[in-house]
């Protein structure tokens, strides 16, 4: 299984200690300008790929639903129009520049990210051993990342532990949103059924992300942070970090593990 071409580029590199020149691959990385009905509201460093699906959770995750998504009518390169009924230009005047590294990067306060939505409803329970394997089971899908080693993978999975869908990034926050821009092309929202695993470290964003799509349970393969954790109590979502090797850590919402 190959990335796509979009995802990877290639460049000399010197591999040392043996001073070797050879050609290496590594992740794209470039600019995508959203629009809401014609207005530009953000910018984002992504990596190319699914760029409908990026802006469509971008926005649901901001409290906002579009209708559909789609490259502009001017042709604009690396810009998404998103089409929004009732749209307030007000909710998103914060003129912010997202890095790829951290999605709250650029807003001005932390009630600037706070999205009002009902706390997650769901009784969905799963078994720890389950939850253990989904980044392993994510690994196993990350063609990018295995040919790059620089992207972030977010996977949504059934109870069961089948995947659904798989997205890569640079931005762990891009990945998410890619893969809930999915999730509401297909119909699936809220996801009350699912469980979202990521391959790297839980922000405050990630869980703010998966509450606001109605999903009760996020495994990550490292840390949380401890605003991640108190949003996850706040909003009912169980939080799970250090999935690995059989084991997983639950820091809230932990009657939906079972053993």
């Amino acid at each position: 299984m190959r990335a796509p071409p979009y995802t990877a580029a290639s460049f000399e590199v010197v591999r040392h200690p043996d001073g070797r020149r050879e050609r290496d691959a590594v992740a794209v990385e470039e600019p995508l300008e959203i629009r809401v009905n014609g207005a530009p509201v953000a910018v984002t460093m992504r990596t190319p790929g699914h760029d409908e699906e990026l802006a469509l959770g971008f926005l649901v995750s901001e409290g906002i639903r579009p209708r559909r998504a789609a490259p502009p009518e001017d042709l604009a390169a690396n810009t998404i129009e998103v089409e929004a009924d009732d749209f307030d230009p007000a909710r998103l005047e914060r003129h912010f520049y997202t890095s790829s590294s951290c999605g709250v990067c650029g807003k001005g306060a932390l009630e600037a990210v706070s999205v009002e939505g009902a706390a997650v409803d769901s009784e969905l329970r799963v078994p720890a051993a389950l939850l253990a394997r989904l980044p392993e089971r994510l690994r196993q899908d990350q063609a990018a990342f295995a040919e790059t080693g620089g992207l972030h993978a977010t996977g949504l999975f059934d109870p069961a532990g089948g995947l659904l869908c798989l997205r890569e990034d640079v931005g762990r926050h891009n990945a998410m949103d890619k893969v809930i821009g999915w999730a509401f092309g297909e119909g699936r929202l809220p996801l009350a059924d699912s469980i979202l695993c990521v391959s790297g470290r839980l922000s405050f964003e990630l869980v703010q992300k998966a509450a606001v799509a109605g999903c009760p349970i996020l495994v990550a393969v490292g840390a949380p942070s401890s605003l991640a954790v108190e949003l996850g109590r706040d909003r009912g979502v169980t939080v799970c970090g250090f999935a690995r090797s059989g084991r997983v850590n639950v820091y809230s919402e932990e009657w939906r593990v079972v053993s």
